[in-house]
């Protein structure tokens, strides 16, 4: 029986968003945020994240420290899931198609302003390299816009029975939203302490327990990581410093920039606004000071470390040291210095003072005797070394700092209209049927819990159709791949491939799904041959007959028979693109 009776699907916007809780893509999560955490919980019901707890990679990971658990999960899926935005996989669309479909319920103005593929131009550094040739769009005319639809746990993991593949993948959404549910099944980290954060360009978590910790595609970032000056946090680091934030999501809701009506619990919000600012901020030491040299490497040529070697001062430029950190394990830093230096050929070394820089030696004086100062007052003290070195490059170096030492995130504002709502109070102790039997239970009164069975792709307890509306207008990969062949070739294609869904029970996966990992149940492949049918003639009618392990498309007088394992019953009649009737 369905749990959404009461559901005006007349409405277009309801109609869209129970669709989208399908297809998920970046833009229909920036239009409905309340589909961002059903991902989550769907991830949370599946039965393959369960699995893990029986791999010996996670034996008695309950009883380690919160790190363990975070390394463990983090090189779980580096191991298993690789990153993915090709475009190829989910297909294309157009902006024009796009705001057809939304603007009557949403200020296109408004979406330009914030979502990068409509003009949105907020991160500096995405527009110097040209965003749409960055993402390989720049062979297609500018109304080309990428799908990127987010993926289920399912989708990640048959990424493995795709050519070129040998493992599973995701986009960022789709990894983001994976940790989330990971740090909850495996983890045993309470979803309260669980936040996602998206911008225009990407999603992260931040989880709050001890200092903090961001998740950022497959890799994770503890507090001292985001300091550290290397590559991957710089590239961590990226969001947070150069975009504003969209749209934060958690078990109690969500908060958006552009709406006033937020879901999330304002308590919630506010913590997670505090410990993100605290995460954010450090105060200046001599590592900092290193890790910062490290991080902007203009300013590393302003310095030079004086050693004693056999008794004798020796002085060696600062950017010759970081050479040596890469082919070394030891680092610039005080702790490791000595034994590094040790690893330096000894022609890298001067006997004099090198002209132009300043001691490292002194700096770190400075850095140590002012510990707890202001940034300010310790700038006033490195003006000593303005005979030394430009004033104006001195000057720069910490307007750089202040900036390494302290992001301001960009957040959805708290002065918002928060609304209550009622979510499913899912605990850690909770079994996986528990957890599906307590959302299957509150769909009736809980939105979140009843788009999660959306998500969930769970047919015999939701209305067949958004899903069928999902799968006609937003699956042009398999179209596009069998364009040019006739409906019996298409037909005599797909009763050859596997007749195993993606899906366990009765979900389904949408037809691009099946044509991407080339397996489908027979009512996932006759609404893949549906599809087609329709996309070459829109106005044509189709019937499929879903009888348990009959299933039965007629066309003009042409019957296809497939064979379902899904154990549903289902009538479905379509009259072009836009009338579908189900029963």
């Amino acid at each position: 029986m369905d749990s959404d009776c009461s559901i005006n699907f007349s409405d277009k916007k309801i109609l869209e968003k129970y669709s989208s809780a399908f297809t998920l893509s970046d833009m229909e999560i920036f239009i409905f945020p309340d589909l961002f955490y059903p991902l989550v919980l769907a991830d949370i019901m599946s039965p393959i994240l369960w699995t893990w707890r029986e791999d010996p990679w996670f034996r008695d990971i309950e009883k380690k420290s919160f790190t363990y658990k975070a390394n463990r999960i983090k090189q779980y899926i580096i191991q298993n899931y690789v990153f993915n935005l090709d475009l190829s996989t989910w297909g294309l669309t157009t902006k024009s198609r796009e705001i057809e479909r939304f603007s009557d319920f949403f200020d296109m103005v408004m979406l330009k302003q914030s979502n990068a593929l409509f003009g949105y131009e907020g991160d500096k550094y995405y527009f110097d390299i040209d965003i749409r040739k960055h993402f390989g769009l720049d062979k297609y005319n500018s109304d080309v816009i990428p799908y990127w639809k987010t993926e289920t746990l399912e989708a990640m993991t048959a990424f493995r029975y795709k050519e070129n593949f040998s493992a599973g993948a995701g986009e960022c959404v789709s990894l983001s939203a994976l940790y989330a549910a990971a740090m909850f099944v495996i983890g045993r980290i309470p979803l309260e302490k669980i936040f996602l954060i998206a911008t225009p360009l990407h999603s992260q978590n931040f989880i709050v327990e001890k200092d903090g910790l961001i998740t950022n595609n497959r890799r994770i970032v503890t507090k001292n990581m985001w300091y550290n000056g290397t590559s991957l946090s710089e590239k961590a680091r990226r969001a947070l410093e150069n975009e504003k934030v969209t749209i934060v999501s958690h078990i109690s809701g969500y908060i958006h920039t552009l709406y006033n009506d937020a879901t999330i619990e304002k308590n919630n919000y506010d913590h997670f606004s505090l410990k993100l600012r605290e995460f954010l901020k450090t105060d200046l030491t001599n590592l900092i000071f290193i890790n910062f040299l490290r991080f902007k490497s203009r300013y590393k040529s302003l310095f030079q470390f004086e050693c004693e070697c056999s008794g004798k001062k020796k002085y060696i430029p600062l950017e010759k040291m970081f050479e040596y950190e890469h082919t070394s394990k030891f680092n610039v830093s005080s702790e490791a210095r000595a034994s590094l230096i040790k690893e330096i050929e000894g022609d890298e070394f001067h006997l004099s003072p090198v002209q132009g820089k300043i001691l490292l030696n002194d700096a770190e004086e400075i850095i140590e005797k002012n510990r707890g100062k202001s940034l300010g007052e310790i700038e006033e003290e490195f003006l000593q070394f303005k005979e030394t070195v430009p004033i104006k490059m001195l000057s720069d170096m910490f307007i750089d700092l202040a900036d390494f030492i302290y992001t301001e995130p960009r957040i959805p504002d708290n002065n918002k209209n928060y609304i209550k709502t009622k979510v499913p109070l899912i605990s850690t102790e909770n079994s996986r049927d528990e957890i599906i039997d307590m959302i299957t239970k509150l769909a009736g009164e809980s939105e979140l819990s009843l788009l999660s069975l959306y998500t969930f792709r769970q047919m015999d307890k939701i209305n067949w159709l958004p899903f069928v509306k999902a799968a006609l207008e937003r699956n042009p990969v398999c179209f596009n791949d069998l364009k040019g062949k006739t409906i019996p070739e298409v037909y005599n294609i797909l009763i050859n491939i596997p007749d195993t869904s993606i899906y366990d029970g009765k979900r389904l996966a949408l037809p691009d799904e099946v044509w991407n990992f080339r397996c489908g149940d027979g009512i996932e492949k006759s609404l893949l041959l549906a599809d087609y049918i329709l996309q070459k003639d829109s106005a044509s009618s189709v019937s499929i007959e879903i009888e348990y392990k009959t299933v039965r498309l007629t066309f003009y007088g042409n019957d296809f028979l497939f064979t379902s394992h899904k154990e549903l019953r289902k009538s479905i009649h379509i009259a072009g693109l836009s009338d579908c009737h189900i029963v």
